[in-house]
């Protein structure tokens, strides 16, 4: 599951988004800066589940799980006509979102309905 792509020098690049984080270890991790972006978003609503009705089926349980969402965003895909808008640049190039990226508006609520659907 490739996260980003490299966009080939022939394609026309209209926008990107620089924004790398460097740790205290020395490993960077390579984000977006969609805050631009997020503010012509419309985000969507969907509920944010409840923490009594979860409480309650938590304590009618017979087994109980953990369970780690590694990557959850990047779970959902980012359909080929908004990568463009999913841009980042880097010193060895520029790379584009095929994958949904952290901090963008529309995350969470996708997300979210994927884990109703599991749970």
């Amino acid at each position: 599951m490739d996260v980003i792509r490299k966009i080939g020098h022939d394609e026309i690049v209209e926008i990107t988004t620089p924004f790398l984080i460097t740790w205290h270890d020395g490993k960077s991790r390579l984000c977006g800066d969609f805050r631009a972006l997020n503010s012509y978003t419309k985000a969507e609503k969907y509920p944010k589940p409840k923490i009594p009705h979860s409480l309650d089926n938590l304590a009618k349980a017979k087994y109980i799980i953990k369970l780690a969402c590694m990557k959850g965003f990047h779970q959902n895909g980012v359909k080929p006509n908004s990568m463009k808008l999913l841009r980042i640049i880097r010193s060895m190039g520029i790379y584009e979102y095929t994958r949904m990226p952290f901090g963008i508006k529309i995350g969470p609520a996708p997300f979210q309905r994927i884990m109703d659907t599991i749970f």
